[in-house]
C-alpha cells in the first residue's frame, strides 16, 4: 500500500518534526509513505491544494467530527484496505481553519483522532503514530499492548 500524508504547512515544533521523521522511517520498513506539505494561505486555496495532491488516492480527511475508532479497529481498517484496496491512501490534515465543505464532500472517509480540537501539527504527529501502531498490530510486534 502507498501512503501520501498531505498537511498544510511544515511542522514548526521541533518535537513534531522529530516525531514525524521517526514514524516515517519506521513505517518505510513496511509500506511506501511520503509526507507532502502545502503552503498555508486562504482555507479555500489550502483545500484545493489538498484535493489536487490527493487525486487518485483514497482520501482520508482528519477532522474532530469524523468517525472515532480505537487502535484495533483502525488497524483492522488498514488491513482491509491492504487486502481489498484502495492501494493508495492520502491522509489530509488541514491548517488552522480546517477543511472546507467541498473537500469534505470529496473525502472517502472522515477520521477523528479525538473529539477534542487538536492543533494541526499535533494532529499530524498523533495520526502518524496511529498509522505506525496499526502496522505493528497487524504484524504482532508487541508495540501495542492491550
Amino acid at each position: 500500500m502507498r501512503w501520501r500524508i498531505v498537511t498544510v504547512g511544515k511542522p514548526k515544533f521541533a518535537f513534531v518534526r522529530e516525531g514525524v521523521e521517526m514514524y516515517l522511517q519506521r513505517l518505510r520498513r513496511w509500506t511506501r509513505v511520503e509526507l507532502v506539505s502545502v503552503r498555508a494561505g486562504r482555507p479555500a486555496d489550502e483545500s484545493r491544494e489538498l484535493a489536487r495532491l490527493s487525486e487518485g488516492y483514497y482520501r482520508v480527511l482528519l477532522d474532530e467530527s469524523g468517525e472515532l475508532l480505537g487502535s484495533l479497529e483502525f488497524a483492522a481498517k488498514i488491513q482491509r484496505w491492504q487486502m481489498q484496496g484502495p492501494g493508495k491512501v492520502a491522509l489530509l490534515i488541514g491548517g488552522a481553519a480546517g477543511h472546507d465543505g467541498e473537500l469534505r464532500r470529496r473525502a472517502d472517509w472522515i477520521w477523528s483522532l479525538s473529539p477534542l480540537t487538536l492543533q494541526h501539527e499535533i494532529a499530524l504527529l498523533v495520526a502518524m503514530e496511529q498509522v505506525y501502531r496499526a502496522y505493528t498490530i497487524a504484524l504482532g510486534t508487541g508495540y501495542h499492548r492491550e
